[in-house]
This record gives C-alpha cells, sequence and structure tokens, in this order.
C-alpha cells in the first residue's frame, strides 16, 4: 500500500492530501451507508475511492479482501481498517458508529413497517425490484475494482484464473467461502511472493 502522507495517489483533483479526522470518518461512512439500501459495497467504492479519494482502486481491493477474510461484515471490517489507518482507535470507533448508527434506526423503521405490509402484492414487487438494482450495482463495483488488476501486467493471467475460479466456487458450486478462500488465498499469496522475489 501507497503511504498515505504523499497523498498524490489519494487525490482526485491534484489537491493535497489531509488524512481524515475521527468527525471526518464517521460523517464520510454515515453519508456512505445511508447511500446504499441492498448493500453498500458500491456506494462505499465511489465514496472511499472516487470522491473522497482516502484510497486509491488498488487499496480498496486489498482492504476489502481483507475485510472478507476476517470475521463480521466486510463493510465494517473495511471501516474499522481505514478508520485505525487515519485516526487511530477513535477513527476505528468512528468509522464504525458512521456505518452502524443510521441503517440501524432505519433497521428498525422498516422493520415495523415489513410486519404490517409484508404480505401485500406491491410490497412484495418492491423489494424484487430493489434487490435486483442492488445485485447490478454490486456487478458493477466488481466490474470497476478488476480493472486495475487486469491492466497490471505482472501477473495479469493468475488474476483472471483465480477471479473466474472463485466465481465458479462460490457461485456455481455454491461452495463456502471460507473453503474457497483457503484454497485459493495461499495460491494467489505464493504466486505473487515467489514473482515479487
Amino acid at each position: 500500500m501507497q503511504n498515505p502522507a504523499s497523498g498524490s495517489a489519494h487525490s482526485a483533483a491534484n489537491k493535497p492530501f489531509t488524512p481524515p479526522d475521527a468527525l471526518a470518518l464517521f460523517i464520510g461512512f454515515t453519508q456512505i451507508t445511508m447511500s446504499g439500501f441492498g448493500g453498500v459495497l458500491p456506494f462505499a467504492y465511489r465514496g472511499l475511492v472516487e470522491k473522497r479519494g482516502w484510497l486509491t482502486a488498488q487499496e480498496f481491493a486489498e482492504l476489502l479482501g481483507m475485510s472478507q477474510v476476517l470475521p463480521g461484515p466486510s463493510i465494517c471490517n473495511l471501516a474499522m481498517m481505514l478508520g485505525l489507518r487515519y485516526a487511530g482507535l477513535r477513527g476505528a470507533i468512528a468509522a464504525l458508529t458512521g456505518i452502524l448508527a443510521g441503517p440501524f434506526v432505519i433497521l428498525i423503521f422498516l422493520g415495523m413497517i415489513y410486519e404490517r405490509y409484508g404480505s401485500l402484492g406491491p410490497f412484495r414487487a418492491a423489494l424484487l425490484g430493489m434487490s435486483a438494482v442492488a445485485a447490478g450495482l454490486i456487478a458493477g463495483t466488481a466490474m470497476k475494482m478488476a480493472l486495475p488488476m487486469i491492466k497490471e501486467r505482472s501477473g495479469r493471467k493468475v488474476n483472471l484464473v483465480l477471479t473466474v475460479l472463485a466465481f465458479v466456487g462460490l457461485g456455481l458450486l455454491q461452495l463456502p467461502m471460507i473453503a474457497v478462500v483457503a484454497i485459493l488465498a495461499p495460491i494467489g499469496i505464493g504466486f505473487f511472493y515467489w514473482k515479487k522475489s
């Protein structure tokens, strides 16, 4: 990962990069999570990489990969890692609170509405439509995250093979994620370690 102090990779408009403090992390993650109905990942990518420049596309993919291996929701893990990186323990707590506070209140409210109207046909159709939109957003974000790996010459074929194997294992064969990660992660780590040495 690049040094955040350099700021060159993080600046979307060639402005000097200033690391976010705890309040900026709380506000940033609150805005991200309040935008992300049906899945926060596309909004996290847009907010952290494209809008705020707190991470490069490659750093986002690295942190996301690491956060998916850890137990718990991957976006919460990513928020805590980023908060810890820029503002220490206070930043990690602020980022996690920003991710969880707004959705908690909304979830309680939506749960009450679903309890009352969940069996109605139009309500169920609306939920089905929202899930299709969420799937499209996640697919679009996955393509954006894949572009830096495709453009990088070193290990392009291995990246492609590992991506296809992960898709087959998770999407088609419906294997548990822990099994796919346990098999493919050592292969990827071993290859790139061998390549760099």
